[in-house]
């Protein structure tokens, strides 16, 4: 019997020497405990990657809405990275179209982390935000809104 590297010890040696394993139809030497972890944590990241962008793109959805005097001089970063961050969670939702069913969970979250980034880069009161997102998900993946 061959000794597989530990997946605590040497995870590229455990995944290629798991993934032979599994090609190879030797199931009972697979460490499923392990396999069943890691795929936990592969979708755990995806849904983490969601959040992120969302969280870019309310930051800058809320300085654009909050601080319309910056537009004139800001607008066309602003704009871009609204674009890029609507693109980059659309593309996860679409390669991952099981993380439609936690938008919503997503968006909160996303909102939260949101408000740091207002906080530390612009002079906005956080107590005049609301508490939960001002934008709905159809809003915040249509290329066309910006808040006014």
């Amino acid at each position: 019997m061959q000794v597989h590297p530990k997946h605590d010890e040497d995870f590229y040696g455990w995944a290629i020497a798991t993934a032979a394993l599994l090609r190879q139809k030797q199931y009972k030497e697979v460490d499923m405990d392990s396999v069943i972890e890691e795929l936990e944590s592969m979708g755990a990241s995806e849904k983490r990657a969601l959040i992120s962008r969302l969280a870019q793109l309310i930051f800058h959805l809320l300085k654009w809405q909050h601080q319309p005097d910056f537009r004139e001089f800001s607008k066309r970063s602003w704009q871009g990275s609204i674009e890029e961050q609507r693109e980059q969670a659309k593309i996860i939702i679409e390669q991952n179209p099981g993380l439609k069913s936690k938008v919503a969970e997503s968006i909160a979250n996303a909102y939260r982390l949101s408000l740091p980034m207002v906080k530390k880069e612009t002079p906005l009161d956080l107590k005049k935000f609301p508490k939960e997102c001002p934008y709905t998900f159809e809003q915040l993946m249509d290329d066309e809104f910006f808040p006014e």
